[in-house]
């Protein structure tokens, strides 16, 4: 049968049949493009031999030489082929406001080049993890892969996630927390369920951030009815979860590995990874010295692949963890990424005139080891918290102390009536923020560890923890000591720390140095703003509780104003204070990790200068005795490991506990530090040793690459878009028009685009533009369905600027295809592979007057369409046309064999990696089927799983049978120009 070109199809087509019936005539034809065969009317079919329109053909040639340049792009990075290193692509460096450095180019190539998107970036601190998670991203949705995007956080980071992403990535999302979800359902269509009684309000928008304790599941909670919790899941969870989102990102995800997997975060952490497709975790720390948890942790990435503690081993974790250590960071220059961090303590005296805050300092240890012991002794855990919290509190300020004791005797003299009421309107409360009541005993304690100070104590006054004996009167008298002292004049720190501004402008050589200070407590961060801006330095503060828009406003007022910003710790989380590099810690947290993530606040990615850290402690106290020996003890724990293997163990509620512990043991035999002080280090080396050896994450840092930033820089991407999108439009009967910068498209169906641009830097550039780029579906469709050439279709005779004069002969752009199994190509063979059912790629070739071919010279001159129109001077004929065509072919089929074989090759190294993971995961659930009790079950679940098994083989062994296919795109004789 002949070939021919529908109108109606804008392509070639082969007539298979042709009927003629009550006068009119229709053709059975067979259309390559789409594999189909249609039913089209015999006048909309025209010959192929028709003249050529030179215009209308450069357009066509420009726009299929440009597409495949696209396609190529975006297929290159999608299926494993080769990674940044090896020249694939990446879209994202080129689509944000963000120049990402080395290693954050690193973490995306390697997130992009497997089959699978489900990565755990494990970077460690101050590194750009929210960076590297928006370049996946944006990455997924410039490839047409993500619409729908759920980021869960802490809830003192969310508004962090929220300004990066617009401010890198030019991405809304919207901030959905707690008391915003009841909103929520209450402005969603249809006033709350659907049909199926699901709440649609979490469809509402496609790019949404939730806080982590929002949205985690209950079992139960004392006085509420089993329906009542079962609504409370349904609308913060059950509907979150089934919402549609295509990618998941977790950030501080070690907080979802849990003591075991019936607590709340689990639960909400494996809903989040059954709930989409593209799964990114982020933790800098997420071992936390648990290799349960953490085998939890790589369970919600893959189930099959980690199915039980086995299976949690280096070789089988590293392809799902992408991490970079500090010390192997570099930049674009290839230098270190962060200069040397200069850290000291700063011992502080009482003078004469301070006497009467060091009394109080001695009477509140002495309460304070009287009440601990007590507490030991009647087994009152939460007693014993809050008077270690008192001598935390004394060693921060008077006026800590003071309010404190304040609270306290208030709550001392309330009552257990009164204190019985409010702990329930307390517990209500906290179900209005969404905190659930599914944790163990356990995990009730390490959440308190977890607390930072002020947390801690807003936690424990607001429970109404029970007295000691006689507590009253000793608490009035303190109060009475702490009242005095305060009257008395400014602490002994307050006026060591205005020296020590003053000294430290002098050294620095700054007049109006910047200087971040942290405490761990809100009436002290008072105290010191008062105390400062009596002498004249002006001062902004951060806190816990403050709204994200005061946050916001205090950061702002830090970097264009004021000199100092007094913050807690809650208060400091997620902050980016680059700006500034002089950190003074007023009181110290007694984990040093909690010490390392403070001054990891400016210590980060930008840093100009070297970071100074000053630490003050009271020069005659415990907690410098302590401290001294501590970390003298632990730099030696550093120097051996390094800090990066270090730091799982010490960011740990297990580690919190360790440390608290120390120093209580210092308080109640003061005597005994040493001893005390060697355990600790002792249990805390044998921990990390313990990890290192066993932990399969460590050893995993990447090496990246200097080159591949700079690559990315200057690529030619969003020029092939707009060529490919002008060339087609001109070409298939619609309208480009050059403006400035930018163009008025008319498209052929009659769609417009005013002020259309295609590169992101320029939408940012000029208002009201429209953004035109892969992210499309339109433009990425152009890009994707490209028209084949047809034997027979006339073949253009053209003239390509600046080629040397001896290059004439036939030049041909193919696509290669290889299709795994039998079924349609856009359709998976078995739900439960994971494998792509089709990779492809292109290439050209140019055969010259002797039959020759040259590989090179057809890059060149594809290189050229790409950017030059050529010149159409003529068509060759029908018969001429079919024997250039057949000789293209026959050429391309010898040449592409190599193509072929490496598609091949990484289809069969992706069908030994699937059939590895399908092996591990039904040996695990066999394993766990013979574990249980009754035989009937076990029968049954036996025999299921065996019906699967075979499924899955049948599937694997379909995927195995290959179809190659070769596809013309373009075929031209390339004539010398005239000269």
């Amino acid at each position: 049968m002949l070939w021919h070109y529908s109108s109606l199809h804008n392509c070639a087509c082969k007539v298979i049949e042709e009927q003629t019936l009550w006068g009119q005539t229709v053709c059975r034809v067979w259309l390559p493009n789409q594999d189909a065969v249609v039913r089209v009317p015999r006048s909309a079919l025209r010959p192929l031999s028709a003249d050529l329109q030179p215009e209308i053909e450069v357009g066509r040639i420009a726009y299929v030489a440009a597409a495949a340049k696209v396609a190529e792009v975006l297929e290159g990075s999608l299926f494993g082929h080769g990674s940044a290193t090896e020249g694939h692509v990446l879209l994202a460096p080129m689509e944000s406001n963000v120049i990402p450095l080395p290693h954050q180019i690193h973490a995306l190539s390697r997130a992009i080049s497997g089959d699978r998107v489900r990565y755990l970036l494990a970077d460690e601190v101050g590194l750009g993890k929210t960076i590297e998670a928006g370049l996946v991203m944006r990455e997924l949705k410039l490839r047409g892969l993500v619409r729908r995007i759920l980021v869960v956080s802490p809830k003192g980071i969310a508004t962090q996630w929220v300004a990066e992403m617009q401010t890198h990535f030019n991405e809304q999302f919207q901030l959905v927390l707690g008391d915003d979800i009841g909103t929520l359902q209450r402005l969603a269509p249809q006033f709350g369920k659907s049909a199926d009684h699901r709440n649609p309000s979490w469809s509402m928008f496609d790019q949404v951030i939730v806080s982590l304790d929002s949205v985690k599941p209950m079992d139960k909670r004392r006085g509420w009815t089993a329906e009542r919790v079962a609504d409370y899941n349904r609308s913060r969870f059950e509907d979150l979860i089934t919402a549609g989102w295509d990618l998941v990102v977790v950030d501080e995800a070690h907080r979802l590995g849990g003591s075991t997997d019936q607590v709340a975060r689990y639960k909400l952490g494996k809903g989040l990874a059954e709930a989409a497709p593209y799964v990114l975790l982020l933790s800098a720390t997420p071992h936390q010295g648990k290799t349960d948890a953490f085998h939890r942790l790589m369970n919600l990435l893959d189930n099959d692949a980690f199915p039980d503690m086995d299976s949690v081993t280096r070789e089988r974790v590293a392809p799902y963890v992408i991490r970079t250590e500090k010390r192997k960071a570099i930049d674009a220059d290839g230098k270190p990424l962060f200069q040397p961090r200069r850290t000291q303590m700063a011992p502080v005296a009482w003078e004469s005139r301070h006497h009467l805050q060091q009394l109080l300092y001695e009477a509140v240890t002495d309460y304070v080891r009287e009440g601990y012991n007590q507490a030991l002794r009647e087994k009152k855990r939460h007693i014993g918290f809050l008077m270690i919290l008192m001598q935390r509190l004394v060693v921060s300020s008077t006026r800590a102390i003071r309010t404190t004791l304040e609270r306290r005797l208030a709550a001392l003299k309330e009552g257990e009536q009164q204190a019985s009421l409010r702990l329930k309107e307390l517990e209500k409360a906290e179900l209005e923020n969404g905190t659930e009541g599914s944790e163990s005993p356990d995990d009730e304690m390490a959440e308190l560890y977890d607390m930072d100070g002020q947390e801690l104590l807003d936690e424990l006054l607001k429970s109404q923890v029970s007295a000691l004996q006689s507590e009253g009167s000793h608490v009035e008298t303190l109060l009475e000591a702490a009242v005095r002292c305060e009257q008395a004049g400014p602490d002994a720190k307050a006026e060591a720390l205005i020296e020590w501004i003053y000294k430290l402008q002098a050294e620095e050589n700054e007049p109006d140095l910047k200087v971040l200070i942290f405490t761990e407590f809100v009436p002290t961060q008072q105290m010191l703003k008062e105390f400062l801006e009596a002498r004249g330095i002006s001062v902004v503060t951060l806190n816990g509780s403050m709204a994200m828009e005061e946050r916001g406003a205090a950061q702002d007022a830090f970097r264009k104003s004021h000199r100092v910003l007094v913050s807690t710790d809650a208060g400091g989380e997620g902050l980016n204070l680059q700006f500034a590099h002089v950190i003074i810690n007023y009181d110290i947290p007694w984990n040093p990790m909690r010490l390392e993530q403070r001054i990891g606040r400016v210590d980060r990615i930008g840093q100009p200068k070297a970071v100074r850290a000053i630490n003050f402690v009271f020069e005659d106290s415990v907690e410098f005795r302590v401290r001294e020996v501590l970390e003298q003890k632990l730099s030696v724990i550093f120097k051996e490991f390094g800090i990066d293997k270090t730091g799982d163990v010490l960011d740990s509620a297990q580690a919190g506990e360790l440390f608290e512990d120390v120093f209580a043991q210092a308080l109640v035999n003061p005597d005994g530090i040493e001893t005390s002080v060697d355990h600790t280090v002792a249990r805390i080396r044998d921990e990390i040793q313990q990890v290192r050896e066993s932990s399969a994450i460590y050893g995993l840092s990447e090496e990246p690459d200097v080159q591949a930033a700079e690559r990315l820089r200057s690529h030619p991407l969003p020029h092939w878009v707009e060529r490919m999108t002008v060339a087609y439009i001109n070409s298939h009967g619609g309208a480009a028009t050059r403006k400035r910068s930018w163009w008025d498209l008319n498209w052929p169906d009659g769609e417009e685009h005013r002020k259309a641009v295609f590169s992101a830097r320029e939408a940012d550039r000029l208002t009201d533009a429209t953004l035109l780029n892969p992210e499309n579906s339109r433009v990425r469709g152009l890009a994707m369905n490209l028209p084949q050439v047809a034997p027979g279709q006339p073949l253009p005779c053209v003239a390509v600027s600046g080629l040397p004069a001896s290059i004439s002969g036939l030049w041909g752009l193919f696509e290669i295809r290889l299709h795994a199994g039998v079924q349609p190509t856009d359709q998976p063979y078995h739900q439960s592979l994971r494998i792509p059912p089709m990779r492809r790629d292109w290439f050209s070739l140019f055969l010259n007057q002797e039959g020759q071919v040259f590989l090179p010279t057809a890059r060149h001159i594809w290189d050229t369409l790409v950017s030059t129109d050529p010149e159409v001077r003529s068509s060759l004929d029908q018969d001429a046309s079919r024997i250039a065509y057949a000789s293209l072919l026959t050429a391309a089929e010898e040449a592409g064999q190599t193509i072929f074989d490496t598609l091949r090759q990484t289809h069969h190294d992706a069908l030994g990696r699937e059939e590895e993971r399908g092996q591990t995961a039904f040996s695990a659930r066999r394993r766990a089927i013979e574990r249980l009790g009754l035989p009937e079950v076990r029968h049954y679940r036996r025999t299921r799983c065996d019906a699967e098994e075979s499924e899955w083989r049948q599937a694997l062994e379909t995927a195995r049978a290959l179809m190659p296919d070769i596809r013309p795109l373009l075929a031209l004789r390339i004539t010398p120009e005239e000269r």
